[in-house]
């Protein structure tokens, strides 16, 4: 080598400039457009994943109760969040844990730990949104602590308002966004695999709309300050009536987020639920300023809801919708999932979860696949599109293509070209994967010949997991037993050898013409006669190969009865059907209330009186009344439909007036028909002749959030009405928005 002429080339290296520096550091860029792509290749950008709490309020006080150590506990969590394929994560940041009464930072153990996630989450190549301020307490469930930050001293309100509070929040965001992470040894600024941040997570405004858009300016401006050259959202959806000042503000882009069945119902939502999440509507379109901006979503969950066709239909409507961050609210750690305490309406694991879980890969899969603003359509039809298929009869997701095939509930599709498979993921049973187990599993090809296993223990479903639940009371339990398995791939042939890989598995399956017996843990398969070595440092993408991760084989949880379930309706001796009665708040009525203050409701049950729901009604101005939906799916019983001539729909029914009621059949398609009844000051039965009904829309019950979603759904009409696929009945109050009472006693079917 030339000494000389390497010296003089390397003097003559141009030096990095800042902007140049700044650009290493940030893995993507807005376009002219308002898409967000890849510096690398210029690319459409796509990242899908969750919300994840551990270092912060109850995730961390649970754990310690538990006496879990939180960073092996994290190291748990993440390996299994990258076992499900997502590439993002968000979280926002309990500010009144980490800052004081000034909005100085505080360099403490919550602190440290998140940056110890983000450094692992990194490990595994997960990119993270972050959000530095949530302007609430850290109690939920339990009561908030005495924290000492500048949370306490405003209101979540009042940060968007007073000026005192701007300051500490600008302080904060300024000593937030120059902290430097142990473990990464770089500020979020400099740090490539953060990607964007989001400034307050559901902003409460009010007041004058140019202090809002003065709010935003300012905390933008703070996060700019210190060097930071990303993408910055700011929430436009929790405040919507803002929507035009937030627009106005120099943000770059705008959050929102989507919980299609409301939250906090108590009980798991039954019923065909794929209506609710057709579509993502925005309603901010008109404003110019809102366009050509990126749009993302902070937090979305089908609340309540375990059918796990939900994941992969909201990633597509988020697609259609323009959006290109997408994160789930939120993922449970493995330490308190057996019991879902941290937030009882939602509720994802591996673990315990297994079908759901596989949902989010799917979803994450189609919001890979799809580019932003692509529609395939309306329910129905939009159930099938570019290898993904959604069964809301089968409660099943999943994807089929040339290298992937996932599946939540079995599939009996077969793989459009096994020879080509890469990639298997799954519950239940498919025509390349048959598993006597419950648990989810996955397998994954290391090259030609060679396959890794990963099979996940049983789940025993104890209780309902969205009731109000407690550490000591498990609403699922894991088993580890051995199953039978039988593998059916081109690359593999039936002879190969199935070798434990994870530590502490002594199985050594002996196979049989590609079956044999298989317990929880990874494995390697090999074709016979192929040699293969491995190390511990080998890995698939960012797994290592031998790892495993699973609740302990003996678990925590006790072994306790399921939740009593719903009597299924029958045949009565008189020639009825009944549907609904008002001794008891059911857990399968839904009461649509416009205003809880104007429209209140209860179940009434007293001496004296006969028993009913009880529907009131105050003027409002707003032209809405009231409702309520019966949700007939764990009620009757199927064959009772289709073994009569039902003609009459029978509804008791009073009001304090004389009003009107729609009365709405929905069927497990989404098809519907309705009819109109008078309403009495006298309780008699009132009869809808059912085949008089007419087709209309209904309305979608329990009711999304944001509250800015649709609020009724209609069928295509390409398929009719069917009796015998009741799913649901909703009585929809019409008037002239005058003060009434109805009381609803019972709904029944009549010959």
């Amino acid at each position: 080598m030339n000494f000389n002429k390497t010296l003089l080339a390397l003097l003559f290296v141009p030096l990095l400039t800042e902007a140049q520096q700044t650009k290493k550091a940030n893995e993507v860029y807005i376009d002219k457009t308002g898409i967000i792509r890849l510096q690398a290749n210029n690319k459409e950008a796509s990242y899908f994943g969750v919300n994840y709490t551990l270092p912060f309020a109850y995730g961390y006080r649970s754990h310690k109760k538990l006496n879990i150590n939180i960073e092996q506990a994290i190291d748990r969590d993440v390996y299994h969040l990258a076992r499900l394929g997502i590439n993002a994560f968000r979280v926002h940041v309990w500010d009144t844990e980490i800052s004081d009464a000034a909005g100085n930072l505080k360099e403490n153990e919550h602190l440290r730990l998140f940056d110890y996630l983000i450094a692992k989450l990194e490990e595994r190549g997960i990119r993270i949104l972050i959000t530095p301020i949530a302007f609430w307490g850290n109690g939920y469930p339990d009561e908030d602590e005495k924290t000492g930050s500048f949370v306490e001293r405003y209101t979540k309100g009042g940060a968007v308002v007073e000026e005192a509070a701007f300051v500490a929040q600008e302080r904060y965001l300024d000593q937030f966004f120059r902290h430097v992470n142990p473990y990464t040894k770089k500020t979020y600024a400099e740090d490539p695999f953060v990607i964007a941040t989001e400034i307050n997570n559901e902003p409460k405004h009010s007041g004058p709309k140019s202090r809002a858009t003065e709010y935003v300016n300012r905390m933008v401006a703070a996060v700019r300050k210190t060097g930071w050259t990303k993408p910055v959202f700011y929430n436009i959806s929790e405040s919507p009536s803002y929507a035009d000042a937030v627009a106005a503000s120099t943000a770059d882009g705008f959050s929102f987020q989507w919980y299609p069945t409301g939250l906090v119902a108590g009980h798991e939502q039954q019923g065909n639920l794929l209506p609710h999440v057709d579509r993502y509507q925005i309603p901010f379109d008109t404003i110019p300023a809102f366009k050509h901006k990126p749009r993302m979503v902070y937090e979305f969950e089908s609340a309540d809801v375990l059918k796990p066709y939900m994941y992969p239909a909201m990633a597509r409507s988020f697609k259609t919708a323009g959006m290109q961050w997408a994160t789930q609210f939120a993922y449970d750690p493995l330490g308190t999932a057996y019991a879902n305490t941290e937030y009882q309406t939602h509720y994802l694991n591996l673990a315990y979860t297994p079908a759901k879980a596989i949902s989010l890969l799917i979803a994450s899969r189609i919001f890979h696949h799809m580019p932003a603003y692509k529609d395939y359509g309306s329910f129905p039809e939009n159930t099938s599109f570019a290898g993904f298929k959604l069964d809301s009869k089968a409660a099943a997701a999943e994807m089929n293509t040339a290298s992937e095939y996932y599946y939540t509930s079995g599939s009996e599709s077969k793989p459009v070209e096994a020879k080509a498979l890469q990639h298997i993921a799954g519950v239940g049973s498919s025509p390349v994967l048959k598993y006597s187990g419950n648990g989810a599993y996955f397998l994954d090809k290391v090259k030609a010949g060679v396959w890794r296993l990963e099979v996940m223990p049983d789940v025993k479903v104890l209780a309902d997991p969205f009731g109000k639940n407690e550490l000591d009371k498990p609403v699922r339990t894991t088993v580890w037993a051995s199953h039978d398995m039988e593998v059916v791939l081109p690359d593999l042939g039936e002879g190969f050898s199935v070798l434990a890989l994870n530590a502490g598995n002594k199985h050594q399956p002996t196979v049989n013409r590609g079956k044999f017996k298989i317990t929880p843990g990874t494995y390697l398969l090999r074709k016979k006669g192929l040699a293969f070595t491995a190390s511990a440092q080998t890995k698939v993408g960012v797994l290592g190969l031998n790892e495993f991760v699973a609740p302990e084989a003996v678990s925590k949880a006790t072994d306790v009865a399921a939740a009593t379930s719903l009597l299924k309706a029958k045949v009565a001796a008189d020639g009825t059907l009944p549907l609904f009665d008002g001794t008891v708040a059911a857990s399968n009525v839904v009461v649509y209330a416009p205003s809880w203050e104007t429209d209140p409701y209860a179940f009434v049950n007293e001496a004296g009186q006969h028993a009913h729901l009880s529907l009131k009604h105050k003027p409002s101005g707003t032209g809405q009344l009231g409702g309520v939906q019966v949700n007939l799916t764990d009620v009757v019983d199927k064959g009772s439909l289709s073994s009569a001539d039902w003609k009459t729909l029978s509804v008791r029914i009073s009001g304090d007036r004389e009003s009107r009621a729609k009365v709405i059949l929905v069927d497990a398609r989404g098809n519907a028909v309705s009819g109109l009844i008078n309403i009495g000051r006298r309780t008699v039965e009132v009869p809808v002749a059912v085949q008089a009904m007419k087709p209309d829309e209904f309305m979608l019950l329990p009711r999304p959030y944001p509250g800015f979603q649709a609020l009724y759904f209609k069928g295509s009409g390409k398929e009719a009405f069917k009796l015998q696929e009741l799913e649901k009945i909703q009585v929809l109050l019409l008037g002239d928005d005058q003060a009434n009472e109805v009381r609803i006693e019972s709904i029944k079917l009549v010959r």
